[in-house]
């Protein structure tokens, strides 16, 4: 796990001390072996691909991920699929499903030492190790963005915050001092930035992207509540909370419809 002791160096990025960086070739999160625990039983490179993982599978790894931090902050050991799969609403045949994508991590008649299970899920989705992060927008939900603090314990670190707003140049927000927006791309190099997070603006957020694409970022979370084009060897998740919401209300709408019918 990352520290929390931050350091601003000479290049205006905001650093952890200690933080094991990611290196071009280093290696990709499905691609890897994980521990040397059961080696022998963890898929190679070769078999493991992201095209063969689907989007749900990698999705319910973050909760898996989550839930088996839980119990080791609970003090156990031990987890079953069944224990596993209950506490997150899911069977036990859906988490075996899922794990299975990357190999044999259970013992019998023990099931899964759970920190070695979450040792071999954060290498499989890379946050083993840092992933250094530029936000550009620094309004509101920037500033939440900036003062969440799951974001390092995660391997994630916001090295640099950008705002168009040239009266923000200079501050420092929850640690990490704001750049002005002309000055992104370089930022960007500086501070060896793979990721991205846009909190701009609706109109704003094409042309954003497009500075972090041609600055080398690979991979973007997309707060703007906008469609954005990307290259394809650029990765991107999209944020809508307005849209979350109206997931929310369709439920109960339908629950609610539902009731007025019986």
């Amino acid at each position: 796990m990352l520290g929390n002791d931050w350091a601003a160096n000479e290049s205006g990025c905001d650093l952890l001390q200690g933080a094991v960086e990611w290196q071009p070739g280093f290696r990709w999160g499905l691609c890897v072996g994980v521990s040397e625990m059961a080696n022998s039983n963890r898929k190679s490179d070769e078999e493991m691909t992201f095209a063969a993982v689907p989007k749900a599978v990698v999705s319910r790894l973050s909760l898996y991920l989550r839930e088996l931090q839980q119990l080791l902050s609970e003090g156990k050991e031990t987890v079953r699929s069944g224990e596993l799969g209950s506490r997150l609403g899911f069977t036990d045949a859906q988490v075996r499903k899922d794990l299975t994508y990357f190999g044999q991590f259970g013992y019998p008649g023990i099931g899964y030492r759970t920190d070695e299970l979450v040792q071999a899920i954060r290498q499989i989705l890379g946050t083993d190790i840092e992933w250094r992060v530029v936000i550009v927008g620094i309004g509101n939900l920037g500033r939440a963005l900036l003062g969440y603090k799951g974001f390092a314990s995660q391997g994630f670190q916001i090295v640099a915050a950008v705002d168009a707003d040239p009266k923000k140049a200079g501050l420092k927000v929850e640690g990490v001092e704001v750049h002005p927006i002309e000055q992104l791309g370089k930022i960007v190099k500086r501070c060896r930035a793979r990721l991205g997070m846009v909190a701009v603006p609706a109109a704003a957020a094409q042309n954003v992207v497009d500075q972090l694409v041609e600055a080398g970022v690979e991979g973007i979370v997309n707060f703007a509540p906008m469609t954005i084009n990307l290259p394809e060897h650029v990765s991107h998740v999209g944020v809508d909370l307005a849209s979350e919401l109206e997931q929310i209300t369709f439920a109960v709408a339908k629950r609610w419809h539902a009731q007025q019918q019986s």
